[in-house]
């Protein structure tokens, strides 16, 4: 087993550091402050141009990068996982409805897995995803992730294990032992994360990564012992000189802080087959805090997004380093605009101080004392009239800023600053416009899809045997999930986009409705349908409903055997039945055969009586041909 000395991790981090720290005219670090500041608009940093001229700005660089991060991940996803060389067809269809109510009944089949079981078993983790994602505010740390690729060309999603985790759930039958831990998942910033091979871009082919962090001493020592390992080197190093925190806001920590550099190196171990898997170990400049072990993954639990693609280079490049020189050259042009305003309907007074020796205000109403001559008096106060100020450069600035902003992609369409004809103008007019943004899309859901088989990984490794949580149809339940039965399985995921546009969510709400109107879906159906959050508490209208229609679907049951029950009859005996009922039945179903029947001698209407009723089978006449011709 190779041995790996706090010192060797360090010295390793340092030489990434400075790496990064050479790439370009400032290096990864102070380039992305600078970037940072110019996206939240601190654009005149450290310049000093006293109360004379207005330092405004206009800010095009927040404009585009908020525009393309908005295009890039305003679109849903949705994941689905499927296992290579296992078919999912319609001939294991009828298979799948039992192994799964089984499966959600909380036995586990018997023998190997089979392929209705695998195919349910994807499915599962299809939903679990989605559950997985909301516990982990998923698309909040995609919104991060994008503004940190966008700031400093690259973000990093890194997944972890927390033991710490309570699930809820329970190993026993009796709820007496707890099931711990679970994934979880953090935003890092690129400044703190250094990979083996910096000229090599895919992340699985890396040597190894190293992530840094700044973390209190106390809570540092409190894990050395978890693990066994001694706390006495554990102690504050200051504002390590190779350790930055991201931001100008991190630039400076409190002077009583006591805090150290963690450092986590993740590599791989190949066994004799040539199976990965993902080792770990966390130092700091002068102990071991955790001593190797195995994550048991076979993946680096790291997803990469860059924005722009550098060959040759493990790290991502800022389109706002090049926009920077753009935004100086507006500001500028802005503020000299702005001045030359200000001096032409504010110009500056000047005044004979001999004469006004008190100076005056600018009060308009002011009266100002004057002793002197009339020659005096026109040489006390004048105004000292600005240069001209050129028409063309007025305009200036609005056609800059227009050139900027077309020449990187957000242009009026795209913005939205057009009056389209009809929805299809919309459409076209705005997917014309984000074409160009469709290779930054693509390793967007590239990352997603890396994420989404990072967590497939943790989930068949470390899971064990537990319950996971789905959303089967509107209602919650719990499927038994025995990762140890998957741990073979080569699992892969699509990533399906969806619709985000306002208009592709008005033509879908507007396809239920007319589905609705012409009775072709119910209205739970509709309300399953619709896009989230157009209805508050759509979940508990769903339930509402649900359990209206189960009242009324049992209510309609009732209802048929009641009328089964007073419909039916008992079988009679043409003996049983009398005189009074033959002629009551005559006469409610044939009153012509009634009158000719009562005109009848008595000896004649009794013989035609006893014909009908030995015709009688299970109501009391049956053939009212038994009168004969009358």
């Amino acid at each position: 087993m190779i041995k790996l000395k706090a010192e060797q991790i360090w010295s390793e981090y340092e030489a990434g550091q400075q790496y990064k720290n050479s790439i370009g005219d400032k290096g990864i670090h102070d380039q992305a402050r600078i970037n940072e500041r110019f996206f939240v608009g601190d654009q005149w940093h450290g310049v000093n141009a006293g109360n004379e001229k207005p330092l405004t700005r206009r800010n095009i660089i927040k404009r585009i990068g908020e525009y393309k991060m908005a295009t890039i991940g305003s679109a849903p996803i949705a994941v689905n996982y499927s296992a290579e060389g296992v078919p999912d067809t319609s001939d294991i269809e009828d298979n799948k409805t039992a192994v799964r109510e089984q499966l959600m009944g909380g036995e586990v089949p018997k023998g190997s897995a089979s392929d209705a079981e695998v195919s349910v078993v994807m499915n599962a983790l299809t939903n679990y995803f989605k559950i997985t994602a909301e516990r982990l505010k998923y698309d909040d740390k995609k919104d991060q992730l994008l503004r940190n690729a966008y700031i400093s060309g690259t973000g990093i999603l890194y997944t972890y294990w927390d033991s710490d985790i309570r699930t809820g759930l329970y190993a026993d039958e009796g709820r007496t032992a707890p099931i711990k831990g679970d994934i979880n998942c953090e935003v890092l910033d690129i400044e703190n994360v250094v990979f083996g091979d910096p000229n090599n871009e895919e992340v699985e082919s890396q040597p190894y990564i190293i992530i840094a962090r700044r973390m209190d001493v106390e809570a540092v020592k409190r894990e050395a012992e978890k693990y066994g390992q001694p706390v006495e080197d554990i102690v504050p190093d200051g504002q390590n000189g190779f350790y930055r925190n991201a931001g100008d806001r991190g630039e400076d920590e409190p002077a009583d802080s006591k805090r150290v550099t963690v450092i986590t190196k993740l590599y791989k171990k190949y066994d004799d087959n040539g199976t990965a898997t993902i080792w770990g170990k966390t130092v700091t400049e002068n102990a071991v805090v955790r001593p190797e072990w195995n994550l048991l993954i076979h993946r680096y639990p790291i997803a990469k997004y860059i924005w722009e693609r550098r060959r040759s280079c493990a790290y991502g490049d800022s389109e706002i380093t090049y926009q920077i020189p753009n935004q100086i050259a507006l500001n500028q042009a802005h503020s000299i605009s702005v001045w030359a305003m200000q001096n032409t309907g504010m110009p500056k007074t000047v005044i004979n101080g001999d004469l006004i020796p008190d100076g005056i205000s600018n009060d308009p109403a002011e009266v100002v004392k004057i002793y002197g001559s009339a020659e005096d008096m026109m040489s006390a106060i004048r105004y000292v009239a600005p240069p001209n100020y050129g028409a063309a450069f007025i305009n200036f600035t609005d056609a800059f800023a227009q050139n900027v902003l077309m020449d990187n992609g957000a242009n009026d369409a795209a913005l939205g600053n057009f009056i389209p004809d009809n929805a299809t103008a919309i459409v076209q007019a705005r997917e014309a416009a984000i074409a160009p943004m469709q290779m930054y899309q693509n390793r967007f859901y590239s990352a997603n899809e890396d994420v989404a088989r990072i967590w497939a990984d943790f989930w068949i490794t470390m899971y064990g045997k537990r319950s996971i949580k789905v959303n089967d149809g509107g209602n919650i339940r719990y499927m038994v999930f025995d990762a140890q039965r998957y741990r073979d399985l080569v699992i892969t995921a699509r990533i399906d986009v969806g619709a985000s546009t306002l208009w592709s969510e008005a033509v879908s709400i507007s396809n239920l409705g007319n589905l609705l109107m012409s009775q072709q879906i119910s209205f739970i159906e509709y309300l399953e349908r619709l896009p989230k959050g157009l209805i508050p508490d759509v979940g508990g209208l769903l339930n509402s409903r649900k359990e209206q229609a189960a009242a009324q679907q049992q209510a309609m049951v009732q209802q048929q055997d009641m009328m089964q029950q007073a419909t039916a009859q008992p079988e009679v005996t043409p003996d049983q039945i009398g005189d009074e009922e033959v002629l009551e039945y005559i006469k409610q179903t044939n009153p012509e055969v009634y009158e000719k029947l009562m005109s009848l001698p008595p000896e004649d209407q009794q013989r035609a009586m006893t014909m009908m009723r030995n015709g009688a089978g299970s109501a009391p006449v049956q053939n009212e041909n038994m009168v004969g011709d009358l």
